[in-house]
């Protein structure tokens, strides 16, 4: 994996990443003519970290109905409202590179992840609901479906270091809460179980890894630290600090380490055979 950047000041990490962004944007210029184009007018040529990852949104999520521009314009007005959608899209970065070995730069996910881009269109959709702008928070939803098959209600509060790792099939309900540095694999499901209303999606704790395929289902929580095995449905609370697996999940050991979303292993302890969770 890259070395990633030092992470001592949460606040400054755009500017920190930006020039080494900046950097490998140059050297894709050179060395593929035929994205040189891509990579100065999304990366060289913008002004910020925020300009760049507002230029390329934008890009993506304009459509017939509402283009760039004005996609750009909304990102405008929640930076300039203290929305920090660029200081958490810094820290997600920063968790891929520290935590997927297929982030060989910063370049590669800022450009071509969609994991990334679903969660920092999200947090734009996230901002317009929270400023009663709802309509266009459900179409930005629809959008970021449609575009990166990742279906997150923009009322669910997602925090900051996050992987969503190939990302392709996940689900996230609109009462759901994801702390901070959380990794989840594909297809994972963060969601209800009826048709109640309320408060009824499952409460993620910090350092929580949840492997593919994984549906947590319901108002319950998994605790600080636990890892959930992939193809698991987990339908009661999850306890700090273990591992559960299977259909309904149960525990079967710890998990291993104090941050299972940092480590990324998927291994049951104690498993000669090499048997993943």
């Amino acid at each position: 994996m890259l070395q990633s950047v030092n992470r001592s000041t949460v606040s400054s990490l755009p500017e920190v990443i930006w020039p080494r962004l900046r950097q490998e944007a140059a050297a894709l210029q050179e060395g593929e003519p035929l994205l040189a184009s891509y990579a100065r007018s999304t990366i060289t040529g913008a002004a910020s970290f925020a300009d760049a990852l507002a230029h390329m949104l934008s890009e993506k999520l304009a459509s017939h109905e509402i283009g760039g521009e004005e996609i750009r314009e909304l990102f405008a007005q929640a930076h300039k409202q203290g929305a920090k959608i660029d200081i958490a899209a810094g820290r997600d970065l920063t968790a891929i590179v520290d935590r997927d070995a297929a982030a060989t730069s910063y370049l590669v996910p800022f450009l071509f992840f969609k994991g990334f881009h679903a969660l920092q269109s999200y947090r734009l959709a996230h901002w317009l609901w929270g400023m009663s702008r709802r309509h266009l928070a459900f179409y930005l939803q629809n959008r970021i479906a449609d575009l990166f098959a990742v279906d997150i209600h923009p009322a669910a509060r997602i925090g900051s270091g996050i992987l969503m790792d190939h990302a392709t099939g996940i689900v996230i309900g609109e009462t759901a809460v994801v702390e901070d540095n959380v990794s989840m694999l594909h297809a994972v499901t963060l969601g209800g179980t009826g048709k109640q209303s309320g408060d009824r999606h499952p409460k993620i704790r910090s350092g929580v890894m949840i492997g593919a395929g994984a549906k947590i289902l319901g108002n319950i929580e998994v605790g600080i630290g636990a890892r959930i095995a992939a193809g698991s449905v987990v339908l009661q609370s999850v306890p700090p600090g273990v591992t559960v697996a299977g259909v309904p999940a149960k525990v079967v050991g710890g998990a291993g380490c104090a941050q299972p979303a940092q480590e990324m292993d998927q291994m049951l302890a104690g498993d000669g055979d090499g048997a993943s969770i």
